[in-house]
């Protein structure tokens, strides 16, 4: 197998432990560590939307199962996924204040 440093690369800045590592003086990055946190925050409010929306059909095609439409899947879910889609476009626009030396 080859060595591949640019792959290396990638998997250190997905990764969750380089975004808890991060230096707070790091000038040289252009999303500071807060706005790090604040994506995965919305990452994760968008697959908890998605997961709030399973379920609810029916084994037997033939049968309606009202539980399709219940609460949790037509307003709880659909909120949470927009919630982490504005979180996200937060954590993009934000810019934290710089602290004067």
């Amino acid at each position: 197998m080859k060595y591949r440093p640019h792959l290396n690369t990638i998997n250190n800045f997905l990764s969750l432990h380089f975004i808890l590592k991060m230096e707070k003086s790091n000038q040289n990055s252009s999303i500071a560590r807060k706005n790090y946190m604040f994506l995965l925050i919305g990452i994760a409010l968008i697959v908890l939307g998605y997961l709030l929306m399973i379920g609810g059909g029916s084994e037997d095609p033939n049968k309606f199962n009202p539980e399709i439409f219940s609460t949790q899947r037509i307003t709880i879910a659909p909120i949470t996924c927009l919630a982490g889609f504005v979180l996200i476009i937060f954590a993009i626009m934000f810019k934290p204040k710089q602290e004067k030396d």
